[in-house]
């Protein structure tokens, strides 16, 4: 029972500490890559932290939970976790994280069949739009041009993604401005930042009160577009990119005195107007590394006692 409490302590400090830790470091917008790897990675190991407890909390509190759990373990192992009797407390623990674990599962397919309503809607109205011609079948990643009066350009994901574009942004975009919004698009599309988007908006949409997963939210539809905005510099240059994000929004309000609350874009143009030196690789490699040992803690917290038994 008390690795179980190591754990579930584990994970809930993880929750509340590790927001705080990577809002303070100065690189994440450096480096939006290595700072989605590393959430992903803190995300994780709360789960992990909190799938692990669950088990050794059940494994006290039933027999024949007990058994499978330890099935092939050597002899002795399960001895050195004294999982004796516990009262109703390792009972109650146990049905209380497979709870959040049936929640969790549940909350992410309604998310994933939101997207898919969502996506099956847009496409049906892209058709109306933009209806095919005889004979002619969407492919992946075919491009899409709709009239509209508002310059816009988007990826719309699925099993033939398609990436759409307005006539009002091919009058207002310039140069190989067009070819960089494009870029940032398939840089999404490329690294399936829509998984990211989804899997993050079940858990805060599900835990509302754990920090780490509002947090996580926030962070993944912040750095996701920063990480795209880096594919499409690398090819066609900050300006180019900068320029490209002011054409397809300055008639929205969002660089305005009174800008739309919450707006990122004018914070996303700064920083590819005053670009700040890359990491080193040895510190991107450094972090993450260390980011992918941070899972290996719960696992590390969970085994010790079994491996001190075996040795």
């Amino acid at each position: 029972m008390m690795v179980s409490l190591a754990l579930l302590l584990l994970g809930a400090l993880a929750a509340v500490v590790a927001p705080r830790l990577v809002s303070r470091a100065d690189w994440p917008d450096r480096e939006p890559v290595v700072a989605l790897w590393v959430w992903q990675c803190v995300v994780a190991a709360v789960l992990l932290s909190f799938a692990l407890s669950m088990t050794f909390s059940a494994a006290a509190a039933w027999q024949f939970v007990r058994g499978h759990v330890f099935a092939s373990a050597p002899h002795g192992v399960m001895e050195a976790y004294a999982l004796g009797p516990n009262g109703p407390w390792s009972a109650v623990l146990a049905v209380i994280l497979a709870c959040g674990g049936l929640w969790t599962g549940a909350m992410l397919a309604t998310e994933v069949h939101r997207a898919h309503v969502r996506r099956k809607r847009q496409r049906a109205e892209l058709l109306v739009r933009s209806p095919l011609m005889p004979g002619e079948v969407p492919g992946i990643g075919s491009l899409v041009v709709l009239e509209a009066e508002r310059p816009d350009a988007w990826w719309m994901p699925g099993a033939a993604p398609r990436l759409v574009v307005t006539t009002a942004a091919l009058r207002r975009l310039k140069g190989r401005q067009l070819e960089a919004v494009l870029a940032h698009e398939q840089g999404h599309a490329r690294a399936r930042h829509d998984w990211l988007l989804h899997c993050s908006a079940a858990l805060a949409n599900g835990f509302p009160q754990i920090p780490v997963f509002a947090a996580f939210r926030d962070e993944m539809h912040r750095l996701v577009e920063l990480a795209a905005d880096d594919v499409a510099s690398r090819r066609f240059g900050r300006l180019t990119i900068a320029l490209a994000l002011v054409e397809l929004n300055e008639e929205r309000g969002v660089f305005g005195p009174c800008p739309t609350p919450g707006a990122e874009l004018p914070r996303r143009v700064d920083r590819l107007l005053t670009p700040v030196p890359r990491l080193t690789a040895g510190r991107r490699l450094r972090l993450t590394a260390a980011a992918a040992l941070v899972p290996v803690v719960p696992l590390l917290v969970a085994f010790v006692p079994g491996l001190r038994a075996l040795g």
